[in-house]
């Protein structure tokens, strides 16, 4: 079947309009990066936050995230941890990356409260039962949640209102193997139930992939970390800079902007190791930020399928844009941006609620 071969451009949404998300990380920096750019968010709510084994092992990652919700002032928000391993593959985790403990040098404190009693499948179920058509899914990890919630009932695609994927590449180098990106080559077998089963999605309804070809242009350096610091009204005190020694801690007296920098900068030397520079490619800020409609873009309509048998391929995704497969499309490709945008928006927004929840408690 023929794709219409149109690049579809998208601005940011005007009036802005509520999104209630369900959030599927495995945080994991980036992700948490994500999560405190959807707290500071007014239009975003989350619904739940599912945790899925990937940078680290699962329990790690809830813990992670339960604690980095409660710093970002939301203890509230639903946590739900997912199975310990992909489908099929054995687990493998990035400690190298994010640090030993998922969230780079930065150290933080116990979470007053447990994981939900449901697992991150059954959270997705039902969710989504409760609330048909009103849901928009935003997975930044690996899609094993996802795909066990499918096994449990495969009519999961027509109750979400988006699906958005942080994930795959196309025309871009892979990040894990030559060709493949690392929440898909953690689980192949997942990304493939996933987007075989949103086949039966309505053309407004197909899951949106941002891949590694859009991603690792959101590039993020000490200089924007700065510029959150001067909206908070923290001084700039140069401790991120590549010229300070490995391991350097902020000291800034605001606690959010102190875990942001920690773990930036773990982020940010594994990047100049891997010969990139003093930087951080923040992927799924960039997928949140699509998810509410929230930065421009550019995307293309295409049939998208997982290859799982390959010797040197596997965990590849791969891109029908012109209709060889005669499939109907189940995915739309976000295929550029403006990322100069994207950092302005991100840093007025995330700067300005970390300094109104700093912001001591009015006495009226």
């Amino acid at each position: 079947m023929p794709q219409d071969g149109i690049v579809h451009v998208h601005e940011p949404d005007v009036p802005v309009t509520r999104t209630r998300l369900i959030v599927d990380v495995d945080t994991g920096i980036d992700d948490a990066l994500a999560l405190l750019y959807l707290v500071a968010s007014p239009e975003a709510e989350i619904v739940a936050a599912l945790c899925t084994a990937g940078n680290v092992p699962v329990d790690q990652v809830t813990a992670n995230t339960l604690s980095w919700l409660e710093v970002c002032g939301r203890p509230d928000i639903e946590v739900a941890a997912g199975s310990q391993v992909p489908l099929v593959a054995p687990l493998m985790t990035t400690e190298d990356t994010h640090g030993p403990q998922g969230i780079g040098y930065a150290e933080l404190p116990a979470a007053s409260r447990s994981r939900s009693s449901r697992s991150a499948a059954q959270a997705w179920v039902d969710l989504t039962r409760e609330h048909p058509g009103e849901l928009t899914g935003l997975v930044t990890g690996p899609l094993t949640n996802l795909a066990l919630a499918l096994r449990i009932d495969p009519g999961l695609p027509t109750r979400l209102r988006r699906l958005v994927i942080m994930g795959g590449c196309f025309h871009h180098p892979g990040n894990t193997t030559p060709t493949s990106e690392w929440n898909v080559a953690v689980d192949p077998e997942a990304a493939k139930v996933v987007f075989d089963a949103f086949s039966i999605a309505p053309p407004d309804r197909r899951p949106i992939v941002c891949p590694l070809d859009v991603t690792e242009s959101i590039e993020m350096y000490p200089e924007h970390v700065a510029r959150i610091g001067d909206v908070v009204g923290v001084p700039r005190s140069g401790e991120l800079s590549p010229d300070a020694p490995r391991g350097t801690r902020s000291t800034a007296d605001v606690p959010l902007v102190r875990h942001i920098s920690d773990a930036l900068r773990f982020y940010m030397e594994f990047h100049r190791d891997q010969g990139l520079g003093f930087l951080a490619h923040v992927h799924d800020p960039f997928a949140a930020a699509v998810a509410l409609g929230a930065v421009p873009y550019t995307s293309r309509p295409a049939t998208v399928d997982v290859e799982l048998d390959g010797r040197l391929t596997r965990g590849t995704t791969v891109a029908d844009l012109s209709g060889m497969w005669q499939r109907t499309p189940n995915a739309v490709i976000v295929a550029g941006t403006r990322p100069a945008e994207f950092f302005d928006h991100f840093v007025e927004r995330v700067g300005s609620y970390i300094r109104d929840l700093s912001l001591p408690p009015s006495k009226n």
